[in-house]
């Protein structure tokens, strides 16, 4: 069944992603993640998909954490696709880089930092401390799947990357 992202949640993230656009942000629009989707579209993704199952779960999050954790957790500016000794392990370090990146750009909460460290568990061995960092393992997965077997224009996953319609 299709629906709208809920309209707090999507004006959060609008007002969240009004107030970084003077960071880097919008660079990562120019380096692919997965598919065809680049590493901007892939992040506003999963910080949707992030809230929404926080909401389908009952779980009580820092909403405002949980969309910036999301919207940073591969705040990376390379193409990890072009092969490269500096990231040759991209799966296993970008955590880190990203985590540098968004500390050099933003002021960042504990929970935003753990999530950003912690998004890649279990590929990396230390799981979330937060609430929010296994909601954002969770939602990162389910995006990655989706825009890596490219069902991203499916009608029941598009508005997640367009935010005009989604799951429900």
């Amino acid at each position: 069944m299709m629906n709208t992202p809920l309209p707090e949640n999507e004006a959060l993230l609008q007002q969240i992603l009004s107030s970084c656009e003077a960071s880097r942000l919008l660079e990562t629009k120019q380096f692919m993640q997965h598919g065809d989707t680049n590493v901007y579209d892939h992040c506003v993704a999963v910080a949707r998909v992030s809230c929404l199952l926080a909401d389908k779960m009952g779980l009580s999050v820092d909403r405002e954490s949980l969309i910036r954790g999301a919207l940073l957790h591969d705040y990376f500016f390379y193409d990890w696709h072009v092969p490269d000794p500096v990231h040759r392990l991209h799966g296993f370090t970008h955590p880190k880089r990203a985590l540098q990146n968004a500390m050099d750009d933003f002021t960042l909460t504990t929970v935003e930092q753990d999530m950003i460290l912690r998004h890649m568990f279990p590929l990396t061995p230390t799981p979330p401390k937060f609430r929010e960092g296994w909601v954002l393992c969770l939602a990162d997965k389910v995006c990655s799947t989706l825009e890596t077997a490219k069902f991203t224009q499916n009608s029941l996953v598009r508005g997640y990357y367009t935010g005009e319609e989604g799951l429900q």
